[in-house]
């Protein structure tokens, strides 16, 4: 069999770059970035050259684990549903579907199979104990979002191709390439936005790989987001600075928001955020006086006590200075599937539902229909009779990704019974009695649900499987529909093509009514994921409408475009995004503007002599990717960034093992000299840990590194959204060798 040449859609990150990759036999001999991609336009990082790495990993699981007297065996899928419908009905049946956990981990949100169809499951189950990664890095996000405009993912994202001034608070694009915000190649379109003479500014207590290519860099306290924003937002009122322009009519609460600000001056909030308050009054003036300018916050915005006042201050400045929903600002994308903002009614809506439900424990509210994932261990342990008692793991690694994952890992081991969806024996999944593997990402086909509705361009684009998977292996959505069969009482032989065509039909019957027969004809050439997509398609914003718009799309119209359809810039969308019950965007809405009362609780609390915070990599974004050869190769990223004069008061050396100790625990890590980082801050990356017995991960054991969320207290949460605070954790460090000296002393 001749060398074939197919595309792909990276599955791996945000930003979803084209690839095109040349296989032959089940082999794959070249991966290199799809030129003609207008996405993307040919770019590509290594972890899209280490998609070969994770098909061919022999460390990925090909076939399903079932523990046995406390052993793993390779079992074939039968025998694996055969001792789920053993081990996990009868819990159900005995203590109902709230003793039953579900964890959702980043994957989901990047293969649309698994993400739809464990979507049916969790309506199956009827379980409100779902928790996910959305609370340990954007949260915050979607609960400003869905208070001022309505809906989770009405998410504004940087006009970056038509703006002429970017300012990234707590933000890493040229690592992340774009995160709540999809946006291939960011150093290029930096490039581009520098040539027109335009500017990017940073604001981090790292100068992070961004900020080394833009025009200016600040330095900020870690935590002291919410004092900038504040005193930024003050000088637009303060200075008359305040252009609404046409969003003047559609907006709710002016009044309330200028009121609430009155008490955060910026000479009083600069020294809280390590700033001068020139400074902080200075930018506010930027974006008020550039036509094209738009502030850009992210993940560090969201890992802080204030996180989700700072993601709706973000939005609140964009708005004072007329630079949402305008060109070269912050713009709503228009996905033209699975976005719940452009479906129903436009320019109105229910609002999102906040806080239906509290935890047993904690008392947490839900949001987005979630609990904060760092509930999760007092939620088996701490409920009594009432507790989570099993626990579906759904491509997640908590155990290395949460805080405290010595308290979770010793809770998983107290379950009666644990189901992990996932192609790797790790941390968390060690812990479960039957783990059931996809196939490889390379034999599934590809679309982008979330980051099609995060995306700087409006796109569609599908891709196909490009290998062949074993015949014995089910599909991704199969093997959860087995699940949702087994909890529908018809046992592990169900047929699970019949039981999709009911549950589609279901679906089909609430949105179509009298219709739905003829329009469960119109899909009836697809099955699984790619029905659903179809349906979405054609009901969608672009879509053919079922011919009543013959020139719209269909799936069969995106698939016959290899490199997709290009569906235009960024556009207007206010009013008719909007899905608030007023029609209007809540600029004050009653529960952020309370919450500033907590922040003046915070004006006077010491600052501490050294904090730490996160650090992510374009090579290691995961735990999972820590055994990949290609991602792995190179220095060691588990290091400690510190800055010299914070090395010097403590006794350390570039290249000095140190010790550093919070929440009850201790770490080790090297330390990196640089004056990269803020005085007093020090940086250490999230996702490793890889030492713990019972796994499987040859590769990332060579360099296991430290879990750095030890050192992060469960209960340190953003009240408002459930978000874990991850930034900003007061820590202590001295030299490795100083405490094994007093030991032996």
């Amino acid at each position: 069999m001749a060398a074939t040449s197919s595309y792909r859609i990276c599955p791996l990150c945000e930003a979803c770059c084209g690839l095109e990759i040349t296989h032959e036999d089940g082999k794959v001999l070249s991966i290199r970035g799809a030129a003609e991609d207008g996405f993307s336009n040919g770019y590509i990082c290594p972890k899209g050259v280490s998609l070969a790495d994770l098909h061919e990993d022999p460390d990925r699981l090909r076939k399903p684990l079932v523990k046995r007297n406390g052993r793993f065996e390779e079992a074939s899928f039968d025998e694996a549903f055969a001792e789920i419908e053993r081990g996990l009905l009868p819990i159900i049946e005995k203590h109902g579907p709230d003793a039953v956990g579900t964890v959702l981990g980043n994957p989901v949100a990047h293969r649309y199979g698994l993400s739809l169809y464990a979507i049916r499951m969790l309506r199956e189950l009827r379980s409100p104990y779902v928790f996910s990664a959305s609370t340990v890095d954007q949260m915050p996000k979607h609960r400003a979002v869905g208070a001022m405009f309505g809906s989770w993912l009405s998410v504004p994202v940087p006009d970056i191709t038509r703006t002429d001034l970017l300012i990234v608070l707590g933000g890493n694009p040229m690592a992340s390439n774009g995160s709540m915000w999809t946006v291939p190649d960011f150093r290029g379109k930096a490039r581009e936005l520098r040539a027109r003479g335009g500017r990017l500014v940073t604001i981090d207590p790292r100068r992070t790989e961004t900020a080394k290519v833009a025009d200016e860099h600040h330095f900020i306290r870690p935590g002291g987001d919410i004092y900038l924003l504040l005193g930024m937002a003050h000088t637009l009122f303060d200075e008359n600075l305040v252009r609404l322009g046409r969003l003047g009519e559609w907006i709710n609460g002016l009044k309330a928001l200028e009121a609430a600000l009155k008490p955060f001056p910026a000479e009083e909030m600069a020294p809280l955020c390590g700033m001068e308050a020139e400074t902080v009054r200075q930018l506010a003036r930027d974006l008020a006086r550039m036509e094209k300018a738009v502030l850009y916050g992210r993940i560090g915005t969201c890992l802080q006590s204030f996180a989700t006042l700072n993601n709706w201050l973000v939005d609140v400045i964009n708005i004072l200075t007329g630079h949402l929903d305008s060109e070269g600002g912050a713009m709503f994308p228009k996905a033209p599937a699975f976005a719940h903002n452009t479906k129903g009614k436009p320019g109105q809506g229910r609002g999102v539902p906040v806080a239906r439900r509290h935890s047993r424990v904690a008392r947490s509210p839900d949001v987005m229909g979630e609990f904060p994932v760092s509930t999760m261990a007092e939620e088996i342990t701490g409920a009594g009779e009432n507790g989570i008692r099993a626990l579906f793991s759904v491509a997640a690694n908590p155990v290395l990704s949460t805080p405290d994952g010595e308290k979770l890992a010793a809770a998983l081991d107290q379950l009666d019974f644990m189901v992990s969806f996932d192609i790797y024996l790790n941390e968390t999944t060690r812990h479960a009695n039957v783990i059931l593997p996809p196939p490889s990402a390379l034999a599934d086909d590809h679309w982008d649900i979330s980051f099609s509705q995060l995306s700087w361009r409006n796109y569609a684009r599908y891709s196909e499987p490009l290998l062949q998977k074993d015949p014995e292996q089910p599909e991704e959505w199969e093997i959860i529909q087995r699940v949702v069969a087994l909890l529908r009482g018809l046992g592990k032989d169900a047929d699970i093509a019949a039981l999709d065509d009911e549950m589609t039909r279901e679906e089909v019957e609430k949105a179509a009514g009298p219709m739905a027969d003829q329009v469960m004809a119109a899909v009836s050439a697809y099955r699984g994921p790619q029905r659903l997509l179809e349906l979405e398609l054609r009901s969608g914003p672009y879509g053919d409408g079922f011919g009543a718009n013959p020139q719209g799309l269909t799936l069969a119209k995106v698939k016959a475009e290899r490199y997709g359809i290009d569906l235009g810039a960024l556009q207007p969308r206010i009013p008719e995004i909007l899905r608030t019950p007023s029609g209007k965007i809540e600029l004050a809405p009653e529960e952020f503007i309370a919450d500033l009362n907590r922040v003046q609780d915070t004006l006077a609390d010491p600052i501490p002599d050294l904090v730490m915070i996160g650090r992510r990599d374009v090579r290691s974004n995961n735990s999972w990717m820590h055994n990949l050869p290609t991602l792995a190769k190179g220095p060691n990223r588990f290091k400690a960034l510190i800055n010299p004069e914070d090395a010097r008061r403590h006794g350390l050396k570039d290249g000095d093992l140190a010790e550093f100790t919070a929440n009850g625990h201790t770490i080790q890590a090297p330390v990196e000299l640089t004056e990269d980082m803020m005085r007093g801050v020090i940086s250490l990356p999230h996702g490793w840990g890889h030492d713990q017995p019972g796994t499987k991960g040859a590769v990332a054991a060579r360099n296991p590194g430290a879990n750095v969320n030890r050192l992060i207290a469960t209960a340190t949460r953003d009240p408002l959204s459930g978000n874990s605070v991850l930034n900003g954790i007061s820590v202590s460090m001295r030299r490795a060798q100083d405490v094994v000296t007093q030991a032996a002393e």
